[in-house]
């Protein structure tokens, strides 16, 4: 085990949270309206009593960035993860199918599939994590020999008091950073660096979302519209007719 030097988190950060930024950005520019309503359920929004072209635009904005969002960060977090464990304990990112990062700790190799919250799946995704496990553990004892090859799905936020799954650890939050990096503290720690530029970066993201509203506003009222007045029969037809 090796001590975790902050600058060298600090500096990955700086370093790293920019293609976090880029990327959100990047998906924001490349939406389309039409694609957009028809992922969307048009009866929610009626049921909402949603009643302006804008209102409608937003939300549907707004949740189908919100998804984005989560599944973009995620993939940094992994990356932050896996450049902590190397650090302190020479992890390595993981080329078994589900699985993000390996490492030796203490005479237990961990296989450690992560995720952004304890909330992550259903149960036909929790099964397919688990057969992961299961496929990599008879991968590495085949091949290296291994002795105790232990699972562990590891949370970057959240909390699960019954860490024990019974073929796998489930450790969220503070237990998870400090099980990769030995610091009781790094998930404090970790939420400073990750405001670099995000001032500026907001800002230049805030522009765009204001055009893109205004656009899909303008594009929605002209085709989904009647005398000013949301055309719900017609949007839902869009939606779902055959």
């Amino acid at each position: 085990m090796n001590p975790l030097d902050l600058n060298d988190v600090r500096d990955f950060v700086a370093e790293n949270i920019g293609a976090f930024h880029n990327r959100r950005l990047e998906r924001l520019q490349s939406l389309q309206l039409r694609q957009i309503l028809k992922r969307k359920n048009p009866y929610l929004f009626r049921a909402k009593n949603i009643d302006t072209s804008q209102a409608l635009v937003r939300e549907l904005l707004d949740a189908h960035l919100s998804s984005q969002e989560e599944t973009i960060f995620g993939q940094f977090l992994e990356e932050l993860a896996v450049f902590v464990c190397q650090r302190v304990y020479g992890g390595r990112k993981s080329t078994a199918e589900g699985i993000d990062l390996e490492f030796e700790k203490d005479g237990v190799y961990y296989i450690v599939a992560v995720k952004s919250g304890p909330n992550w799946g259903n149960s036909s995704q929790i099964a397919r994590m688990k057969n992961n496990f299961k496929q990599a553990r008879r991968r590495l004892r085949q091949n290296r020999q291994m002795g105790n090859v232990v699972a562990v799905n590891g949370c970057c936020y959240g909390k699960d008091n019954k860490p024990d799954k019974g073929d796998y650890l489930k450790l969220c939050g503070q237990r998870f950073w400090e099980f990769i990096s030995g610091n009781d503290r790094l998930y404090l720690e970790i939420i400073e660096p990750l405001g670099h530029q995000a001032e500026e970066r907001n800002a230049a993201f805030r522009r765009e979302y204001a055009r893109i509203v205004n656009l899909f506003t303008m594009d929605f009222g002209a085709e989904f519209c009647t005398e000013g007045l949301i055309d719900w029969e017609k949007l839902v037809r869009f939606n779902s007719a055959l």
